[in-house]
């Protein structure tokens, strides 16, 4: 039996799984119309590649990448596109996301797809090409592009491969449902990664005790596979990465690091059966299983819902009884965020919906002051200080939030969960990660500007003291031959170099004001867009007069952003 290290911290939530898994994973109704957002992964959004009028098929790329980073988007049914502007999103920040509407024609009709035989027969970069132009992502809720975390040149080689199956969070039953029913293609997955990795990594499957008949359909699935089940103990968030890591291997994953340089490779349970439908079925990833809970529904399910549905639309499917809904949270109900509305579409790390009723989830008592019990550093599983990183993150001290390790925060939400002061101190640590990741844009985007200028100088001067000794030269060659010519003066190239930094230093400050002026210039202008995008987005039931002036004010507000952004890169170059 493989040996299992106790991770630090961790609550023991009711679990509040069993209404959800009395029913096996239903296809519910094709909705009459599918928005599909364009950023629902890491990195940057896609650009759309389809027009409005445009006919397309179910499994057709709608979304390419652009940047090193992403995954591409297809169209989850055939039908047409209505539709490319802002619509309200399913993310923390609430601000719309620009999406595609698809007016579904309810014909199914499938573009091309190459089904493979024998994917034994692929090379590895092969198969991660294949699952890059399949738009996989992290299906557990991180939304990585699953081809980068493959893609592990420049590491060492994996040793281990870890499924996250574990299903911690409290309401969700997604993937045990996935389990129950589809293990068979899971360990196909499982195969195909240790293809990719050369066949010599470990393989194991973390999951928790608790989920007996899952457990009992993967050892029938993996009787004859090197898959490695490992059992462990109920307790959230057990599926955090890091923990998930240190509980089956015993490694410390260093704070800043990724689990490749350790020689670790983690991937959620439904991601690797995304990797089996898109490399053997052909499929791209356009639907998801999705938990839909919560006492205001009349049945509580699984449901394989193509993305871009919209979240009304598998609450109606369940019945849900709007006079008792107290709220809509995405996710779980630790970790989970509320939805502005029901409009919101299910995206690729849409794992679950959770519609509770008064009775489960009473209103959140108001704030008090920290009384410094010490309770959320006890249940911190990543060993933070969560006190420390509270004060840092309302007094925005950048400095103090990177000493504090506050990206380290998995956001599991243990540390509100058990404060009896009813600080949500998950909502403060994500608003200090937003804000230090704006600081450090902000600190490279200045960097680099000061090291293109600085270049920019030398240039320039080495090009005047260049024309210096040329004209000097001519001059001497004007003299008469007899006349006594004065000595041409010589400067070595380190005195150019230091006559050109002094000249820069002594300009340094302009440059700078000129530059921040431009960058406060764009962060108005892209607070003008997003309050353009918003109030197109509120106007949908206004004419049509209004919504076109409203949308060409958005094209307008983004057109001057793009000026202003090319006003500041023409001057970081000079």
């Amino acid at each position: 039996m493989s040996r299992i290290w106790e991770t630090p911290g961790g609550i023991h939530p009711p679990a509040n799984k069993r209404q959800s898994l009395s029913l096996p994973i239903d296809y519910p109704e094709l909705p009459e119309r599918l928005v599909v957002p364009l950023d629902q992964h890491g990195g940057r959004p896609c650009r759309a590649c389809v027009e409005v009028g445009q006919q397309v098929l179910k499994g057709e790329l709608i979304g390419v990448v652009d940047g090193p980073l992403g995954a591409a988007v297809h169209a989850p049914s055939s039908g047409t596109v209505t539709a490319i502007e802002p619509r309200p999103a399913g993310h923390l920040s609430g601000r719309p996301a620009r999406c595609i509407e698809i007016a579904i024609d309810g014909l199914e009709r499938w573009t091309s797809r190459q089904r493979v035989a024998d994917y034994c027969q692929m090379s590895a970069p092969q198969l991660v090409d294949r699952i890059a132009q399949s738009g996989i992502a992290g299906l557990g809720g991180g939304g990585f592009p699953t081809a980068t975390k493959l893609t592990t040149s420049g590491h060492p080689p994996i040793a281990t491969l870890i499924v996250n199956a574990t299903e911690c969070e409290p309401y969700v039953t997604a993937d045990e449902s996935l389990m129950r029913e589809r293990a068979d293609e899971i360990i196909q997955g499982i195969d195909i990664l240790a293809h990719i990795h050369g066949n010599r990594a470990r393989m194991v499957i973390g999951i928790e005790q608790s989920k007996p008949e899952a457990l009992a359909a993967l050892r029938t699935a993996c009787a004859k596979s090197a898959v490695e089940i490992v059992e462990i103990p109920r307790k959230y968030p057990s599926g955090g990465e890091r923990q998930l890591i240190y509980a089956l291997t015993g490694k410390q994953l260093p704070s800043g690091e990724i689990p490749a340089n350790i020689g670790v490779l983690c991937i959620n349970v439904a991601t690797v059966y995304a990797i089996k439908r898109a490399v053997i079925d052909g499929e791209p990833l356009i639907s998801r299983v999705v938990t839909v809970t919560g006492g205001a529904c009349a049945t509580q399910r699984n449901y394989q819902a193509l993305i871009g549905t919209p979240i009304k639309h598998l609450l109606r499917h369940s019945g849900v009884n709007n006079n008792r809904l107290n709220q809509l949270i995405m996710g779980g109900s630790i970790s989970g965020f509320k939805l502005p509305s029901d409009e919101v579409p299910v995206v690729k790390t849409s794992y679950c919906i959770l519609a509770p009723d008064i009775d489960e989830f009473a209103p959140a008592p108001p704030e008090r002051a920290c009384i410094r019990c010490g309770r959320c550093a006890e249940v911190c599983p990543a060993s933070l200080l969560p006190q420390q990183l509270l004060w840092h993150a309302k007094a925005a001290n950048h400095q103090q939030l990177e000493e504090h390790n506050l990206f380290d925060c998995i956001e599991c939400g243990a540390c509100s969960y058990v404060c009896p002061s009813h600080i949500p101190l998950v909502d403060y640590y994500r608003a200090g990660k937003v804000h230090l990741d704006a600081a450090r844009q902000v600190k490279s985007n200045a960097a680099q500007a000061r090291q293109r200028f600085e270049f920019h100088q030398l240039r320039l001067a080495r090009l005047e003291r260049e024309q210096s000794l040329r004209r000097a030269a001519r001059r001497s060659a004007a003299v008469p031959s007899n006349a006594p010519r004065a000595p041409v003066a010589r400067l070595s190239s380190a005195d150019i170099i230091a006559d050109a930094q002094n000249r820069a230093a002594s300009k340094q400050p302009t440059v700078e004001q000129t530059l921040d002026k431009l960058q406060r210039n764009i962060s108005m202008l892209q607070n003008r867009l997003e309050l353009a995008e918003q109030r197109l987005v509120a106007a949908s039931d206004d004419t049509l007069n209004k919504q076109n002036s409203l949308r060409a004010a958005v094209e307008g507000a983004r057109q001057k952003l793009q000026r202003a952004e090319q006003r500041l890169t023409e001057q970081a170059h000079g």
